[in-house]
């Protein structure tokens, strides 16, 4: 069979594609590596700013999300798709790990971006109990505490600049004596009298007891905090991607409010795209946008 649209990643961005598409009477089909996934939100162990449903888990409100696809009909295929094929004017021709392959009109690329890991003791340990990549979507929970923001680049910076509105503490930790971010944006750390610099170190451990209660230096030192934010940037899932030009020179996928990429008939939904702001509600925007604009363009 041949697809109106196949749509690469069954996270927020690619089930929001998939009911705008399906709403749209498209053929589509959510490919999915792991069975009945719903991305990275299921990991969350609490979201509170998605409208509508404060303090839902992130694995209900994933789950919310596939129950909606799969009431309107979606087709799911639990494969991996290791090769992008597409000719001059051709369709796509999707190829799966185990040889098998499906050809689609038109290609929704939702397959996110992976935050990166300190790869250290006690991160996967306490990840959603103190452990967080993400400040805007975790910072709320400690405020009036003290935490860590581990990284030297601009996004921990910009973590630390909105943490430090929120919490009481703020420790950036960071193994050099120079950051690699934005210098205006240390300069505004420096002025908040809440926020510490600890640099020429790095973190050893994490420790907790259920929760994080802290962190270990190299040199023994133990500094006491609810919670660390992992702040290392992330690296998109757009390996598939590489030989079609259309990645900017961090991996992502060049594109604009439609996900209307270079290549005709590729579009990008979700952490993968070009943007400013990577949570779950831009993520189901750009589904609903990139499925809008593969309607009119079938049409």
């Amino acid at each position: 069979m041949k697809y109106d649209v196949g749509i690469i990643g069954s996270g927020p961005a690619g089930l929001s594609a998939a009911i705008y598409a399906k709403r749209a009477n498209l053929s589509a089909v959510v490919i999915e590596k792991e069975y009945e996934g719903t991305g990275q939100i299921a990991e969350s162990g609490q979201v509170d700013n998605y409208p509508g449903f404060p303090g839902i888990s992130g694995y209900d409100l994933g789950e919310n999300f596939r129950e909606h696809a799969v009431k309107l009909g979606v087709s799911f295929m639990e494969q991996e798709v290791t090769e992008i094929k597409k000719e001059a004017s051709s369709d796509f021709e999707l190829v799966f790990a185990d040889g098998s392959q499906v050809e689609a009109k038109t290609v929704i690329y939702a397959a996110g971006a992976t935050p990166r890991r300190a790869n250290i003791p006690g991160e996967q340990e306490y990840a959603g109990k103190g452990v967080s990549y993400c400040a805007i979507c975790d910072g709320s929970f400690y405020r009036g505490k003290s935490v860590a923001v581990l990284g030297g680049g601009d996004t921990a910076l910009d973590d630390a600049v909105y943490l430090a509105d929120v919490a009481e503490k703020v420790y950036v930790i960071h193994r050099r004596k120079e950051f690699r971010g934005a210098a205006v944006t240390v300069a505004k750390l420096r002025e908040k009298e809440n926020v510490i610099f600890v640099l020429e170190h790095q973190v050893k451990e994490i420790i907790g007891e259920q929760k994080v209660t802290g962190v270990v230096l190299e040199d023994a030192d133990v500094i006491d905090v609810n919670g660390v934010f992992v702040a290392y940037g992330a690296v998109p899932q757009t390996d598939l991607l590489k030989k079609f030009a259309v990645l900017d020179d961090s991996g992502y996928v060049r594109a604009g409010e439609t996900g209307e990429t270079a290549l005709e008939g590729l579009y990008v939904a979700g952490d993968a795209r070009t943007k400013k702001l990577r949570q779950v509600v831009t993520a189901v925007s750009d589904g609903a946008n990139a499925a809008t604009a593969v309607a009119e363009y079938l049409k």
